[in-house]
C-alpha cells in the first residue's frame, strides 16, 4: 500500500511531472518567443508606417499654416505704405483690407509714440482715442523688429492673434491687425486628417487653436499631456506615443510652425491603430495551445518509460538509509540507470564494513570528550575563583592553589618578571620548604628554563631535571627533592608577566592534555593578574585625581570671586555708556533743526530743558522759497523736481549752519530759519541779513543752471523782526522746536511779495542793519492777514567790514 502511495506521489510531484513540465515548457517557450518576435516586428512596422504618414501630414499642415500667416503679413503690410499719409487714407486702406481678407477682424493705427489714432473693425470705427499703447508688447515688439506676431488669445472660446507692421519712415507709427484664427480649421478637415485619426493645433502655452472633427475642443489647455509637454519643452523632444484628453493611449506626431511657436499634432488611438496585432495574437495563442497538447502527450509517454527504474533506485536508497545494508537493487535497463544501481549496491557493502569500525571510534571519542568536559568544568571553576578578587596579594595565592589542584603536583612556584633587570623574582610559592625559598627567589632570565619558555611563549616540560644542564633552578629543585618540572610562561600581547613552575617529586612526563590545560589556565591567570595590577594603578590615580579636584575647586572659587568683581565693573561701565548714549541721542535730535555747534552747546548745557522750554523772545525770522516752483512741479517729472530740491536744500543748509541759525521747517521749496533762539546772539538780525545776501548770491548761479536745463525758477526772501513764543511742539515720539507769532507770518508774507532774486525786509529789520547794507525803501505793502500797510525795504548788498565800521563812526 505504501509503495502504491509513493508511486502516486512520484507521478504527481516527482520526476514524472518535471519531465512533462520541462518538455511542455520548452515547446511553449519556443512558440511564445516566435510569436512575440513576429508581434514585435509587426507592431514596429505598423507603428512606423502610421507615424510616418501622420508626420508627413503634420509637416504639410504646418507649412500651409505658416504660408497662410505669411500671406496675411504681406496683405497687412500693404496698408502701411507711406503714400497713405492721412487718417482718411488709412481708413480707406483699412476698410479695403477688411473687405478683402475675412481673417482680419480689426485694424489699429498707433502713432510713433504709441497712442491710438485709428481703430477700425467691421462693426466699429474710432478716431483719435489717444489710448496709450506705448508699453504694450504689440507696439514695443513691432518697433524693435519691424514685424511682430502677438501671442494667441481667446474671445468667447474663439482664437485670435495680432500681427504688427511698422510703417516705413522714421517714427511714422505701427499698424496692429487682429487675426481671427478660425480659418485654421480649414487645414484640419476629415479629408486631410483621415477617417480614424484626429488633429489639432496648439500655441506656445499648450492651448488648442484649431481642431479636426474628432479633436479636443477649442481653447482647452493640453500642456499636461506628455506629447504636448515634450514639444513645449526647451529641447523640443519628440515622442511617438502619448495620451489624449480622456487619458487613452494614442500614436502621435508633431510639427512646429517656427515663426509662431505653434505645434500641429496628428494622432490616432492606439487601440484602433494596432487592431491587426490583436488578430495576430489570437493566431499565436491557438498555435501555442496546439503545441501544448502535443507536448503533454509526448512528455507523458517519455516520463512513463523512465518511471520504473527510477522508482526501484528510490526504494533501494530508502532502505539503505534505514540501515538495511544487505538490500540490493535490481535494474536491467542496459544504460546509466543500471550502472547507478550497481554503484548503490557497492556502496551498501562498503557501509556495512565501516559501520562496525565507526561504532568503536565513537565510543572512544565519547570517553575523550567526557574527560575534556570534566577538565573544562574544573578550569571554569578555577577561572571564576582566580577572577573573584582584584587584590594582587590575594590573586597570587589563589592562582598557586588552583594550579596545584589541577595538576595534582607537589609544589607550585609563581615568579614575576622584572624587565629592567631581566630577572624572575619569586612572588608566591606553595608546597616547598621555607628553608629552600631563599636560594631561588631571584633567577636570571638568561640561560634558564623560565627565560626560554617566556621567549618561546610555550610551556617547557622536564621529565627529570636532574638529567638537564646545570642552572640555578636545577640546584634548588633537585636539592628540595623534586625531579619532574613543568614551566608555564605567563605572557600576553603586552609582554612577559612572569612564569608558573609546577614541581613533582616523582620523575616522568607530563601528559599532553595537562600541558594544554595549564596553558589555558596560564592565560586566565595572566588576565586576573593584569586586572589586579590595573585596579591598583586606577586606585592610585583616583587618589591623585581627587587631590587635583580639590585644587581645581579652590581655583574655581577664586575665579568666581573675580567674576563677581568683573560683573560689578561691567555694570558701572554700562551705566556710563548709557549716559553717554543719551547725550549723543540728544545731540542727534537737536542737529535736525540746529547748527551742529549750537546742538553741541545745548547738549553740554547743565539744563538743556530750560533752553528748549516755552518762553517769549525777540527773534529774527527768515523765510525763502522758489518762484514758479508749483508750475515747475506740474510740468516736469517728479524725479527731476526732487533733484532740484536736493541741490536747493544742500546750498541753503550749509549757510544756515554757517551763521548758526535754527532751521524751523521745510515746506517743499519754502524754508523758515530762526535767529536768536534757542541760543541768543546780540547780532542776530545782522546774521540773518548777511546770511540772506549770501544765500541770494549762492542760489543765483543755481537758477542759471536750472534755466539751462529748461526750468524757469527764481529765488525770493523775506525777513522780519519781532517777538514770538518759542518751545517744543509735537508729541513724545516726534518733537520739534518751533516759533509761534505774527513775526513768522510777516516774514512769510514779505517773502511772497518779493520778486525773483529780491530780499524784502521789514523797516525794523532795515533800521537794525542799515549801517552794514546797501538798500532802499520800497512802497508800503498790503499783505494778507495784516490790517494796515506794512513798511518794507529791499536789501541790495552787504557792505565790506571796513565800510560798515566807518559808517557807524560817522
Amino acid at each position: 500500500m505504501s509503495e502504491v502511495k509513493d508511486k502516486v506521489w512520484f507521478l504527481r510531484g516527482g520526476l514524472f511531472a518535471k519531465y512533462v513540465l520541462a518538455l511542455v515548457g520548452l515547446v511553449v517557450f519556443v512558440l511564445a518567443v516566435n510569436g512575440a518576435l513576429e508581434t514585435w516586428i509587426s507592431y514596429r512596422g505598423i507603428k512606423s508606417s502610421l507615424t510616418d504618414a501622420m508626420g508627413e501630414k503634420a509637416d504639410a499642415t504646418a507649412k500651409r499654416i505658416e504660408q497662410s500667416i505669411a500671406d496675411l503679413e504681406r496683405q497687412i503690410s500693404w496698408v502701411t505704405r507711406a503714400s497713405s499719409n492721412t487718417i482718411e487714407l488709412r481708413r480707406a486702406d483699412y476698410a479695403q483690407l477688411l473687405g478683402q481678407v475675412p481673417a482680419v477682424s480689426q485694424l489699429t493705427l498707433l502713432s510713433g509714440s504709441g497712442h491710438e489714432m485709428l481703430r477700425l473693425s467691421r462693426q466699429t470705427y474710432t478716431v483719435n482715442s489717444n489710448a496709450d499703447f506705448s508699453r504694450d508688447v504689440r507696439f514695443t515688439e513691432t518697433v524693435n523688429r519691424g514685424t511682430a506676431y502677438g501671442p494667441a488669445f481667446f474671445r468667447e472660446d474663439r482664437p485670435f492673434m495680432s500681427i504688427g507692421e511698422q510703417h516705413s519712415g522714421f517714427n511714422t507709427g505701427v499698424t496692429v491687425a487682429e487675426i481671427d484664427l478660425a480659418f485654421l480649421k480649414d487645414f484640419l478637415g476629415d479629408s486631410q486628417v483621415g477617417r480614424l485619426a484626429f488633429a489639432y493645433v496648439v500655441d506656445a502655452r499648450g492651448r488648442v487653436l484649431a481642431n479636426s472633427s474628432k479633436g479636443p475642443e477649442i481653447a482647452r489647455d493640453l500642456s499636461a499631456l506628455p506629447q504636448v509637454a515634450a514639444a513645449l519643452a526647451s529641447d523640443r523632444r519628440s515622442t511617438a506615443s502619448g495620451t489624449d484628453s480622456d487619458g487613452n493611449a494614442v500614436l502621435t506626431t508633431a510639427s512646429v510652425v517656427p515663426k509662431l511657436g505653434w505645434f500641429v499634432f496628428f494622432e490616432q488611438p492606439t487601440a484602433q491603430a494596432l487592431s491587426p496585432i490583436r488578430d495576430q495574437l489570437v493566431r499565436i495563442a491557438l498555435l501555442i495551445a496546439l503545441g501544448l497538447v502535443v507536448a503533454i502527450i509526448a512528455g507523458t509517454i517519455l516520463a512513463r518509460r523512465m518511471l520504473v527504474p527510477i522508482t526501484a533506485l528510490r526504494t533501494g536508497a530508502r532502505r539503505l538509509g534505514a540501515g538495511d545494508f544487505g538490500h540490493r537493487i535490481e535494474v536491467k535497463t542496459a544504460d546509466e540507470l543500471e550502472e547507478l544501481a550497481g554503484q548503490f549496491n557497492s556502496m551498501a557493502g562498503q557501509l556495512a564494513e565501516t559501520y562496525s569500525d565507526l561504532e568503536a571510534k565513537v565510543r572512544e571519542r565519547t570517553r575523550d570528550l567526557a574527560q575534556s568536559i570534566n577538565e573544562l568544568k574544573v578550569l571554569e571553576e578555577v577561572g571564576r575563583a582566580v577572577a573573584s578578587s582584584l587584590d594582587l596579594n590575594a590573586v597570587l595565592p589563589t592562582v598557586a592553589a588552583r594550579a596545584l589542584e589541577i595538576t595534582h603536583a607537589d609544589a607550585v612556584l609563581i615568579y614575576g618578571y622584572d624587565a629592567g633587570h631581566r630577572t624572575f623574582n619569586l612572588a608566591q610559592s606553595i608546597g616547598i620548604d621555607e628553608a629552600a625559598e631563599g636560594s631561588h627567589r631571584a633567577i636570571d632570565a638568561a640561560d634558564s628554563p623560565l627565560g626560554e619558555a617566556a621567549a618561546r611563549g610555550e610551556p617547557l616540560a622536564f621529565p627529570d631535571l636532574a638529567d638537564s644542564s646545570d642552572h640555578q633552578l636545577r640546584d634548588v629543585v633537585v636539592g628540595a627533592g623534586f625531579h619532574s618540572v613543568l614551566v608555564v610562561p605567563l605572557v600576553d600581547q603586552q609582554g612577559v608577566l612572569g612564569s608558573l613552575v609546577v614541581l613533582r617529586k616523582a620523575a616522568g612526563d607530563f601528559p599532553a592534555n595537562l600541558i594544554g590545560l595549564m596553558k589555558t589556565f596560564a592565560h586566565q591567570a595572566v588576565l586576573a593578574m593584569r586586572n589586579a595590577r590595573l585596579f591598583t594603578e586606577v586606585d592610585h590615580k583616583s587618589h591623585a585625581l581627587e587631590a587635583a579636584n580639590t585644587t581645581v575647586r579652590e581655583q574655581a572659587d577664586k575665579l568666581r570671586e573675580q567674576t563677581e568683581q568683573l560683573k560689578d565693573w561691567n555694570r558701572s561701565l554700562a551705566q556710563r555708556v548709557e549716559t553717554q548714549l543719551g547725550e549723543l541721542e540728544r545731540v542727534r535730535r537737536l542737529e535736525r533743526f540746529l547748527a551742529p555747534q549750537v546742538a553741541q552747546l545745548i547738549a553740554s548745557s547743565d539744563s538743556p530743558e530750560g533752553l528748549l522750554a516755552s518762553h517769549r523772545r525777540e527773534v529774527t525770522v527768515v523765510f525763502c522759497d522758489l518762484r514758479g516752483f508749483t508750475a515747475f512741479t506740474e510740468a516736469t517729472e517728479p524725479e527731476e523736481a526732487m533733484n532740484v530740491l536736493r541741490e536747493y536744500h544742500a546750498a541753503l543748509g550749509k549757510l544756515i549752519f554757517k551763521y548758526e541759525g535754527t532751521l524751523d521747517k521745510y515746506a517743499g521749496d519754502g524754508v523758515m530759519i530762526l535767529f536768536n533762539a534757542p541760543i541768543q546772539f546780540a547780532d542776530h538780525t545782522e546774521r540773518a541779513v548777511k546770511m540772506a545776501v549770501e544765500m541770494r548770491d549762492t542760489i543765483g548761479p543755481l537758477t542759471e543752471k536750472w534755466r539751462n536745463r529748461g526750468h524757469s525758477l527764481g529765488f525770493g526772501m523775506g525777513i522780519a523782526l519781532g517777538y514770538a513764543t518759542l518751545g517744543q511742539v509735537g508729541f513724545e515720539q516726534r518733537l520739534e522746536y518751533a516759533a509761534i507769532g505774527s513775526v513768522t507770518n510777516l516774514a512769510s508774507r514779505l517773502c511772497g511779495a518779493a520778486k525773483p532774486n529780491q530780499i524784502v525786509v521789514s523797516r525794523r529789520v532795515y533800521g537794525m542793519v542799515e549801517p552794514y547794507v546797501e538798500g532802499r525803501a520800497i512802497d508800503d505793502l498790503v499783505l494778507k492777514g495784516f490790517n494796515h500797510p506794512v513798511l518794507a525795504a529791499e536789501i541790495l548788498s552787504w557792505k565790506s567790514e571796513p565800510e560798515a565800521e566807518a559808517t557807524a563812526a560817522e
